[in-house]
């Protein structure tokens, strides 16, 4: 069911603020928590003077010296929590519609890849015969003897839709 492919809003914010790009990084959005994370950086080196955390630390200083970094963290913030908010409900209404036409539709992906179409022998085809999981629908790695998005353990390893 989709409650295992949802990603929580609330944990992807909270990991957010941990550290820039955390939160994206949870999501599987490798490319867009690096480019948060490097705004981050490039926002300190470029708007913070360097004795400014330093001062901080040791008790002293204004705090509002680290406001462009707190910026770029919190945009951070709200953006991971967005996407996954927009992934889930993407997500609900894919399983709403499946349930609505008994199942008649494919895999709805939440990424926006291709769905994929299913068979008069209740099969599912991929549009390009890539090995799949059964349970999620997303690619395999051929090494392994799981999902590595899911965690479903595949009892013949990885099968090829076609």
């Amino acid at each position: 069911m989709s409650s295992q492919r949802e990603k929580r809003p609330w944990l992807a914010a909270f990991l957010g603020t941990l550290a820039t790009g955390l939160g994206h990084f949870y999501l599987r959005r490798w490319k867009r928590g690096l480019g948060w994370f490097a705004a981050a950086v490039a926002t300190s080196v470029l708007f913070v003077p360097p004795e400014a955390a330093r001062t901080l630390l040791d008790g002293g200083g204004d705090p509002a010296t680290l406001a462009p970094v707190l910026i770029v963290g919190v945009a951070s913030v709200a953006d991971a929590y967005v996407l996954a908010r927009s992934r889930q409900h993407r997500s609900r209404v894919a399983d709403a519609r499946r349930a609505a036409t008994g199942g008649e539709y494919g895999r709805d992906d939440v990424d926006g890849a291709a769905a994929d179409t299913p068979t008069s022998t209740g099969e599912t085809v991929t549009a390009d015969a890539e090995e799949t999981c059964p349970h999620c629908g997303k690619e395999l790695d051929p090494d392994l003897d799981f999902c590595p998005w899911c965690t479903t353990r595949l009892a013949d390893g990885p099968r090829r839709t076609e």
